[in-house]
Order: C-alpha cells, then sequence, then structure tokens
C-alpha cells in the first residue's frame, strides 16, 4: 500500500472532524502502508521529504505500479 503525496506533512495540515486523516494515516501506516513525497513538487516548493514521508521520484511510482496487483488513481 502507498500513497504519493504533493506536499510533505499533508496529513498534519488536514483538520476534519469528519474525516480523521491522522487516524487513517496511522492505521496505513501501521499496516505496513508508506508515504511518498512527490519529489518534483518538493522541488518547485523549495520542500524536503522527512522519514515518515520522504522523496521520491518517478522511478519510485513505475516500482510501486510495477509491483502491484491492483493500482486505483484519482
Amino acid at each position: 500500500m502507498a500513497l504519493r503525496f504533493a506536499r510533505e506533512g499533508a496529513t498534519r495540515k488536514i483538520d476534519d472532524p469528519k474525516f480523521k486523516v491522522q487516524e487513517e494515516a496511522r492505521t496505513l501506516l501501521d499496516a505496513g502502508g508508506q508515504f511518498l513525497a512527490c519529489g518534483t513538487c518538493l522541488k518547485l516548493r523549495r520542500s524536503a521529504g522527512s522519514e515518515l514521508c520522504p522523496m521520491s521520484t518517478l522511478k519510485d511510482l513505475y516500482e510501486i505500479v510495477r509491483d502491484s496487483d491492483r493500482v486505483l488513481m484519482f
């Protein structure tokens, strides 16, 4: 399981009692999922990835798609 975020710390900036994003993010991580920050987007914003959400590349995205039995795009 992997989610690709355009902005580092995206889950920390979303605070909505109806949608418990931080809780869901923790559930995903605890289940073995990962977050990858879009390297191009981070560079444009002069930002960097973190240990929790490292900067990724198109090669990383390709490998996720290649190794997945299902892919959901939205």
